[in-house]
Protein backbone atom coordinates (compact mmCIF):
# COMPACT_ATOMS: atom_id res chain seq x y z
CA UNK A 1 0.00 0.00 0.00
CA UNK A 2 1.43 3.09 -0.91
CA UNK A 3 1.19 6.35 1.99
CA UNK A 4 -1.39 8.96 2.05
CA UNK A 5 -0.56 10.57 5.12
CA UNK A 6 3.05 12.14 6.25
CA UNK A 7 3.25 12.83 9.57
CA UNK A 8 5.88 14.96 11.63
CA UNK A 9 6.12 12.68 14.52
CA UNK A 10 4.47 9.18 14.63
CA UNK A 11 3.15 10.44 18.20
CA UNK A 12 1.31 13.60 16.76
CA UNK A 13 -2.69 13.28 16.74
CA UNK A 14 -2.60 14.70 13.03
CA UNK A 15 -1.34 13.62 10.15
CA UNK A 16 -1.27 15.17 6.51
CA UNK A 17 -2.71 14.07 3.07
CA UNK A 18 -0.03 14.42 0.43
CA UNK A 19 -2.56 13.74 -2.01
CA UNK A 20 -6.88 13.97 -2.45
CA UNK A 21 -8.29 11.52 -0.11
CA UNK A 22 -11.46 9.68 -0.24
CA UNK A 23 -13.95 8.32 2.23
CA UNK A 24 -13.37 4.45 2.76
CA UNK A 25 -10.39 4.15 1.70
CA UNK A 26 -7.21 2.69 3.92
CA UNK A 27 -4.42 5.01 3.69
CA UNK A 28 -1.05 4.51 4.35
CA UNK A 29 1.29 6.92 7.16
CA UNK A 30 4.77 7.56 7.45
CA UNK A 31 7.29 9.75 9.09
CA UNK A 32 9.36 12.37 7.12
CA UNK A 33 12.15 10.06 7.41
CA UNK A 34 10.11 7.35 5.97
CA UNK A 35 9.02 5.26 8.82
CA UNK A 36 6.04 3.54 8.71
CA UNK A 37 3.17 4.78 11.60
CA UNK A 38 0.47 2.17 10.50
CA UNK A 39 -3.10 2.95 8.15
CA UNK A 40 -5.97 4.84 8.80
CA UNK A 41 -9.50 4.37 6.97
CA UNK A 42 -10.67 7.47 5.80
CA UNK A 43 -14.18 8.47 7.08
CA UNK A 44 -14.52 12.30 5.12
CA UNK A 45 -13.28 13.07 1.70
CA UNK A 46 -9.50 15.28 3.23
CA UNK A 47 -8.00 17.31 0.18
CA UNK A 48 -4.24 17.21 -0.33
CA UNK A 49 -2.43 19.76 1.65
CA UNK A 50 -5.36 19.22 4.95
CA UNK A 51 -4.67 17.61 8.06
CA UNK A 52 -6.04 13.61 8.93
CA UNK A 53 -6.82 12.73 12.45
CA UNK A 54 -4.41 9.74 13.18
CA UNK A 55 -6.81 8.89 16.72
CA UNK A 56 -9.89 9.89 18.12
CA UNK A 57 -9.60 13.66 19.09
CA UNK A 58 -12.09 14.75 21.89
CA UNK A 59 -13.61 18.06 21.83
CA UNK A 60 -11.85 20.49 23.94
CA UNK A 61 -7.99 18.38 23.40
CA UNK A 62 -5.46 19.85 22.67
CA UNK A 63 -4.40 18.45 19.23
CA UNK A 64 -0.26 17.51 18.25
CA UNK A 65 1.42 18.03 15.70
CA UNK A 66 5.52 19.07 15.15
CA UNK A 67 5.31 17.41 18.76
CA UNK A 68 3.88 20.20 19.76
CA UNK A 69 0.33 21.71 20.47
CA UNK A 70 -1.53 23.34 17.41
CA UNK A 71 -4.50 23.78 18.53
CA UNK A 72 -7.88 22.34 20.37
CA UNK A 73 -9.96 20.26 18.82
CA UNK A 74 -13.42 22.60 18.91
CA UNK A 75 -15.37 19.30 18.24
CA UNK A 76 -14.78 15.69 18.13
CA UNK A 77 -12.68 14.68 15.31
CA UNK A 78 -12.74 10.95 14.94
CA UNK A 79 -9.88 8.86 14.01
CA UNK A 80 -9.60 9.05 9.71
CA UNK A 81 -11.40 12.73 9.58
CA UNK A 82 -10.04 16.05 8.01
CA UNK A 83 -9.02 18.19 10.35
CA UNK A 84 -9.32 21.72 9.21
CA UNK A 85 -10.83 25.33 10.95
CA UNK A 86 -14.26 23.46 11.23
CA UNK A 87 -13.41 21.14 14.15
CA UNK A 88 -10.07 22.79 15.47
CA UNK A 89 -9.23 26.40 16.87
CA UNK A 90 -6.00 27.80 17.65
CA UNK A 91 -4.77 28.95 20.98
CA UNK A 92 -2.29 30.86 19.85
CA UNK A 93 -4.36 34.40 20.56
CA UNK A 94 -6.90 32.86 23.17
CA UNK A 95 -7.23 35.55 25.96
Amino acid sequence: MKHGILMHEPTDDVGVAVRDLKNGEEVGAVTLEGQPVGTVKMVNDVPLGHKVAMKDIAAGKDVIKYNRVIGAASQAAPRGSHVHTHNLKTKRWKV
